[in-house]
């Protein structure tokens, strides 16, 4: 045999999936679709009322009256449920995504006046860099709950009608001993991340303090009913202002907020949508908390997963004990449906290139998280890899392996190594993002569409 010819047949040479075969109106028709999905919802709670709205006129009933049906858990989770005829004891196929996304949270008392410009104050969620988001438009989404018990949804700022919110930043004529000698992180402290909300005082010839922070509430009292004390029973919500956008010339990147992790929501929302039924009974997972490690009542930490598979018992036989949902879990097969960072062709020097994903190579499944010795890792087992392997090159499926970054650049987890708790067999597996966890982050519509393809292989074939 030639060299050519061996090395041809031996060496691992991965290729980019636009080199693969693909229908190109398939891909631009999801895409289309995951770029009004981006843009319409940006809190978990939003995603979960938009997945519903989409469950329940594609005949998924609520709770398990039906082979089709949705659970949900303090519109912050939803759980999609095709039962199956094989006996849920043997295992069931799950792939679990989260909805919650970097942010910046409205503290319980925020609203105050300085220098005559009113602010609110902010907590940050999840793992940010600051310094990404001053000096952009801004939106504020969420839900208060008034004194008398109702509720309010607020959305600000994504009309083009509406105004928008802000973050100032000190002008570079004056930074140099406040900002430009610290490091980066702590140039702009998190106690300075404060929203500008209006400048405008009351008009009263009354000798009062704080003018312009009435004017505001007098705003918000006219158009949602507010008070101040109204935020502390609040959940809003300061996010990135404006739609997704295709990118590039060619068109085929997307930039957007929350794509971690929304895009493996969607995909995955979408495969359970239009697999086949199969013997085994397919469930979708879209949870809360992932960007703070999971805690809390609607985090993968909960015991959400074991009410969704009480109910799946109960559907199909009426009742449900331990034993059975144990067993289930045990012999369940799943995918953790998260991103991966892609290499940089800026910053490559924080990834070992060999391992690094690749942007625009399809589907990245990410054998072990974790940082600096797999601390804190779920690591999938080679037979459960191989078996994926398999099934992904039958069916087409463009995939690639990744780690995130050199052994000692860093790391991080997802939600796997709770659901490997249970003894499942579990990987995390989802496209790259190129500047993952900023404002915007930027996907390949190809890997949009690979992940589509393996979770929905994954549900019909595995």
């Amino acid at each position: 045999m030639k060299a050519k010819d061996l090395k041809k047949k031996l060496e691992y040479q991965p290729k980019s999936a636009w080199e693969a075969s693909y229908e190109s109106k398939a891909v631009e028709s999801l895409c289309k679709e995951y770029i009004a999905f981006l843009s319409q919802n940006k809190t978990e709670r939003e995603a979960v009322e938009s997945v519903v709205e989409v469950l329940e006129k594609k005949g998924f009933t609520h709770g398990g009256s039906s082979q089709a049906f949705y659970l949900t858990n303090r519109k912050k989770n939803v759980a999609i449920v095709r039962l199956g005829s094989n006996d849920p004891r043997n295992g069931v196929k799950i792939v679990m995504a989260h909805v919650d996304s970097p942010r910046l949270d409205l503290k319980q008392n925020p609203l105050y006046e300085d220098t005559n410009i009113a602010m609110l104050k902010t907590h940050y969620y999840g793992g940010i860099k600051k310094y990404q988001w001053v000096t952009r438009p801004l939106a504020l989404h969420g839900v208060v709950i008034l004194d008398d018990g109702s509720s309010v949804n607020i959305t600000i700022g994504e009309d083009n009608k509406d105004p928008v919110l802000f973050i100032s930043d000190l002008l570079p004529h004056l930074s140099h001993k406040a900002q430009d000698d610290k490091k980066i992180h702590d140039a702009i402290p998190g106690e300075k991340l404060n929203v500008v909300i209006g400048s405008q005082p009351f008009k009263t010839d009354d000798d009062l303090k704080d003018k312009v922070k009435l004017a505001i509430l007098q705003i918000l009292n006219k158009k949602y009913k507010m008070t101040e004390v109204d935020f502390q029973s609040a959940e809003l919500e300061v996010v990135p202002a404006g739609p997704a956008r295709e990118v590039g010339l060619d068109r085929s990147m997307i930039a957007g907020y929350g794509q971690d992790d929304r895009i493996c929501a969607f995909t995955a929302l979408r495969a359970i949508l239009d697999a086949e039924t199969t013997a085994d009974t397919q469930i979708v997972i879209l949870v809360d908390k992932e960007e703070i490690g999971s805690a809390g009542n609607t985090g993968a930490k909960s015991h959400f997963l074991k009410q969704v598979i009480k109910e799946v018992f109960i559907a199909k036989e009426g009742k449900a004990d331990m034993v059975a949902i144990e067993d289930c879990l045990y012999r369940s097969h799943a995918i953790s449906s998260d991103v991966n960072g892609a290499l940089d062709p800026d910053w490559k020097d924080v990834h070992e290139e060999k391992n690094a994903a690749k942007f625009g190579f399809g589907v990245c499944m990410t054998k072990f998280t974790g940082a600096r010795g797999k601390s804190g890792a779920s690591d999938a087992n080679a037979e459960y890899v191989g078996k994926l392997r398999q099934v992904l090159n039958a069916h087409q499926v463009s995939w690639q392996t990744g780690e995130l970054g050199k052994v000692d650049e860093g790391g991080g987890g997802t939600i796997a190594m709770y659901l490997a708790q249970y003894g499942m067999e579990i990987i995390d597996m989802g496209p790259a993002l190129l500047s993952m966890h900023a404002p915007m982050e930027l996907s390949s519509k190809i890997d949009v569409w690979a992940s589509y393809q393996a979770y929905k292989v994954f549900l019909e074939k595995f």
